[in-house]
């Protein structure tokens, strides 16, 4: 007979104290268990039982048909830093490759506490009920102490997560600079893939390095709030300059006076600076993701910005150069992910660590010798510099 633990008063008499109830804990202590369905130990037979192995052909097949557990199985595939799991993720994604491209990619940032998530369940309500399907990426920070992410942004948003026409994956930053994950570009391809038509990204909200994002979305939305400083900050927050809109939420109750103050301190900024977009005016807009008030006035806008990007080229045009930026972003990728596991590099680095913290090599000179050391297990050939590679 199974069991289940509740809060239940002392005179239920289906519950019982359990065994590592403390001594003398009395009413105090409030947990107890109640007795389960017979049967309900039956789960046990299927606990530790892994899941069937897809093949490349099955990760393929589930995503160009929109099998939502299949889709997800393939980003946590491409998500993956195994060695293993490599070759059949590049595999995945050159197949497809040719079936993506055809979705609006728009990209939310803004300061943590905006309202992102919230105005993203607002936006995606909207969007489902005029028939479009939605995939959401959102991007949690990661620890930098214990190098895990709460990934709860889905909680934020659930009703949007109970749409069939819905997708919502949080996924960690692993620390990756710029707002996104290191695999954001790859996700939006798999999802793309799908048949999603609008995939939108919601960044970690790290101020002035949330750049990333630009170089990946068509239509960059930056979230402010009321409060945030004057044009004068405004200016300073050099993400700002990347928007094509900004949008002041919670713009309603009593906080409505002081996002119109802000809207307009925005809209000063604004004049400073070079639009983001060639052929467009970014404007600063107010909002309400609680109540929804303005949320179809800024699905226009975005619209709109689609519209005329096209019509003009410069939508294309954006797209080409970020598949170029992707291939070099890629290339960075990987010189750093080989440097840090080249295992020349790896033995050098305890005594060169030892070297720099007792002042005897200054910090600039322990980067060329690890540098030396990456070259040297590269090609042996290439330097007989004595440094800390040899005697390691």
């Amino acid at each position: 007979m199974g069991i289940l633990l509740y809060n239940v008063s002392m005179t239920d008499e289906n519950c019982y104290l359990p065994d590592w109830t403390p001594e003398n804990g009395g009413d105090a202590f409030a947990i107890k268990v109640r007795k389960g369905i017979e049967g309900f130990s039956d789960v046990k037979k299927y606990q530790g039982k892994k899941r069937p192995q897809l093949t490349i052909n099955d990760y393929v097949d589930g995503v160009l048909n929109g099998n939502k557990t299949i889709l997800a199985r393939t980003i946590t595939l491409i998500e993956s830093n195994s060695q293993e799991h490599y070759e059949t993720a590049r595999e995945v994604l050159k197949r497809l490759l040719p079936h993506s491209g055809h979705s609006f990619r728009l990209g939310i940032t803004g300061v943590p506490g905006a309202g992102k998530s919230t105005l993203i369940e607002s936006l995606g309500c909207f969007l489902v009920e005029q028939n479009r399907k939605i995939a959401v990426l959102a991007v949690d920070p990661s620890s930098t102490v214990t190098k895990g992410s709460i990934l709860g942004d889905k909680t934020r948003m659930e009703k949007l997560s109970r749409e069939p026409n819905c997708f919502i994956r949080p996924s960690p930053s692993g620390g990756t600079l710029g707002g996104v994950t290191r695999k954001s570009r790859e996700t939006m391809l798999v999802c793309e893939a799908a048949g999603f038509d609008l995939i939108l990204v919601e960044t970690v909200g790290v101020g002035q390095s949330e750049i990333t994002v630009r170089s990946m979305v068509d239509f960059f939305l930056l979230v402010m709030i009321a409060g945030a400083g004057d044009e004068l900050q405004g200016i300073k927050k050099g993400v700002i300059e990347l928007a094509d809109a900004l949008l002041v939420n919670k713009s309603d109750g009593g906080n409505m006076t002081r996002a119109l103050l802000a809207k307009n301190d925005y809209e000063m900024a604004l004049k400073y600076l070079s639009p983001a977009t060639k052929g467009w005016e970014t404007h600063a807009y107010t909002a309400s993701a609680l109540t929804g008030e303005g949320i179809s006035e800024l699905w226009d806008i975005i619209r709109t910005f689609e519209r005329l990007t096209r019509r003009s080229g410069v939508f294309e045009e954006r797209r080409q150069k970020q598949a170029i930026d992707w291939v070099f972003s890629m290339v960075e990728n990987y010189l750093k992910e080989n440097f840090y596991s080249n295992p020349v590099v790896q033995a050098g680095i305890p005594g060169i660590k030892e070297k720099v913290l007792h002042h005897k090599l200054l910090p600039t000179a322990a980067a060329e010798e690890l540098l030396d050391c990456h070259f040297k297990g590269m090609i042996p050939q290439i330097t007989d510099k004595k440094n800390t590679c040899d005697q390691t």
